[in-house]
């Protein structure tokens, strides 16, 4: 049913000539590229508990995704049957395995985060976040890159991971006390996925001679994923002991979040490359993610509320 369905869309595509692909093509990029520079800044300039309600939300998505990716170890819908061919470069940038959907356990939690965030008082905001989640994920299977359960099941956590982290952060709202207890606890959480991903076993097919997957390489983003994750309870835990920043709505703030904005990009565009060649295909992404999220929560803040200088800057919320 699922290969049917891919089939389905495939000769769609081919009857009008790919004339949507590279529409699709852009709207799965931008989710798990650049999309997170939109929180961020949300955190910097507009209102910090909304920003880390989302990227905490997104951080923690993306590593439970990918110990459940690495569980799994599903095959890519091309792998399990041939006829399968995915649409323009997908095939290339769709990384991992296939089960759930990477760029929707993205996507849900970014989109999804602002959109409650701004259901009270921007509702078209939120409206027009969750077109793009469902947009999102139908644009894996349009590209052919992941069946319907890969991008519903990706859904599900994403939604799942929102409610968990609106109850907590209710509960840390009113027992302030007890944060560096969950920050502390995902960290760890953080050190025994890696080990977990290193150390479990994987499959080893072949055909011929050929290894059909190898598993070192869909390992990559695992690693990735928990770095993110990692570093965001470790930014978090630096930012609210010493830097104890507070976002205004100011020209001064809003033009070091635009800077702050184009130098994430640049991050994002340019570490990843020569920290692999340092450190190995893994602990390079780890690092990666983990200099990026770092960068977002507890560098970035801290220059803003050293070159803003901000006289009734409190302490965070």
């Amino acid at each position: 049913m699922d290969i049917d369905y891919l089939l389905f869309l495939q000769e769609f595509r081919n009857n009008i000539n790919d004339a949507l692909t590279p529409f699709m093509e852009m709207i799965s990029l931008f989710a798990v590229t650049y999309l997170v520079i939109v929180p961020a800044f949300i955190y910097w300039c507009v209102d910090k508990r909304s920003g880390l309600y989302t990227l905490g939300s997104y951080c923690v998505c993306v590593a439970v995704n990918a110990v459940i990716k690495l569980t799994a170890c599903v095959y890519r819908p091309w792998i399990r049957d041939s006829r399968i061919l995915p649409a323009g470069d997908a095939i290339t940038t769709a990384t991992g395995y296939s089960f759930p959907s990477g760029h929707t356990t993205t996507a849900t939690p970014i989109y999804g985060g602002m959109a409650v965030s701004a259901w009270k008082k921007m509702r078209w905001i939120s409206v027009l976040c969750i077109i793009c989640i469902a947009l999102t994920g139908f644009s894996r299977n349009y590209l052919g890159v992941h069946t319907p359960q890969d991008v519903l099941v990706g859904l599900t956590l994403g939604i799942l991971t929102l409610f968990g982290m609106s109850a907590l952060f209710r509960y840390l709202a009113a027992h302030p006390e007890k944060e560096n207890i969950f920050l502390f606890s995902g960290i760890a959480l953080g050190i025994c996925g890696i080990i977990y991903i290193s150390l479990k076993s994987y499959p080893m097919d072949y055909v011929g001679d050929e290894l059909l997957v190898d598993p070192q390489k869909m390992m990559k983003d695992g690693f990735g994923d928990i770095g993110m994750m990692t570093a965001f309870f470790a930014g978090r835990f630096i930012e609210k002991t010493w830097i104890k920043f507070e976002p205004r709505f100011t020209k001064k703030n809003l033009a070091a979040g635009l800077v702050g904005a184009v130098l994430t990009f640049f991050l994002i565009e340019t570490i990843k490359t020569p920290l692999r060649e340092l450190l190995g295909l893994h602990w390079g992404s780890f690092a990666a993610n983990a200099v990026i999220m770092l960068f977002v929560i507890a560098v970035w803040p801290a220059v803003m509320k050293a070159v803003t200088k901000d006289p009734s800057a409190a302490e965070a919320a």
